[in-house]
């Protein structure tokens, strides 16, 4: 994002309001102006002027005077066309409920939204009463599973480009986790991220990147669950191998067969 913000071409307000968008999380009841920009760093007189465009293009809707702002029926429009072009879902749902159900974790599908990994879908055990992540959760792309597992599949190419959106910090380390997480995942086909450097030591994770046809790069399937209930050996002696036999399940049905990893 840094070296972006300095490209002619680079629309800083259009930035803005898709920032703004991003910042609800399904648990919010609404958000007010400052809400907003505490959680997404733009100062407070920008949110309003742009929550207003919002509201007024319907991305946002607002109702008394003192209520706060929720996402609107062009942003649920957008959204729905967006979930309409991953066929693959519906592929895989049989799939990964299976396997949710043999494993007894949450399977999920998180995909990398500006510097971080977000869940846009999961599969529960059947009968689970336990309280997991669900759809709109966001995680750090260094420090979780399905962040190195989708970095690990990338191209030196496509690395480089998300180090734009990353902090400095982690930029840096970048080439070096990248580097030890392809390596992991041609060994193993799977990536899970060490305790002493895991985003949350109360979740342990999973995870595997599959490459849809119908977006132009990786996703990461992974599974999860407390601590508790999935220990780092559990993971390697059956959840890793289980999650990659079902993913290859999933190539063979959509035709993408090869490596999700990239070749350099």
């Amino acid at each position: 994002m840094r070296d972006l913000e300095q490209d002619r071409r680079y629309a800083n307000t259009l930035a803005r309001g898709l920032k703004i968008l991003r910042a609800f999380r399904p648990s919010d009841n609404g958000l007010g102006n400052l809400e907003i920009s505490e959680r997404t760093g733009i100062p407070r007189s920008t949110v309003s002027r742009l929550t207003f465009t919002l509201c007024a293009l319907g991305y946002l809707t607002h109702g008394r005077h003192f209520d706060k702002y929720r996402l609107g029926p062009a942003a649920l429009a957008l959204g729905n066309i967006a979930s309409a072009a991953f066929g693959f879902v519906t592929v895989a749902s049989p799939i990964m409920q299976a396997l949710a159900n043999k494993v007894n974790a949450l399977v999920g599908v998180a995909i990398q939204d500006d510097g971080n990994m977000l869940i846009v879908k999961t599969w529960r055990p059947e009968g689970s009463g336990t309280i997991w992540l669900d759809v709109g959760y966001r995680m750090p792309v260094m420090t979780s599973s399905s962040g190195i597992a989708y970095l690990g599949a990338l191209s030196r190419e496509e690395r480089e480009k998300l180090e734009t959106l990353l902090s400095v910090e982690a930029a840096e380390m970048c080439e070096e986790v990248w580097d030890y997480h392809r390596s992991q995942l041609r060994r193993l086909g799977y990536a899970c991220v060490c305790e002493d450097v895991r985003y949350s030591r109360a979740i342990n994770a999973v995870a595997t990147p599959f490459r849809p046809s119908e977006i132009g790069e990786p996703v990461s399937i992974f599974c999860g669950a407390n601590v508790d209930d999935l220990s780092n050996a559990r993971i390697h002696e059956q959840v890793g191998p289980e999650l990659v036999q079902a993913v290859d399940k999933l190539k063979a049905l959509t035709g993408h067969a090869v490596s999700a990893v990239a070749s350099a």
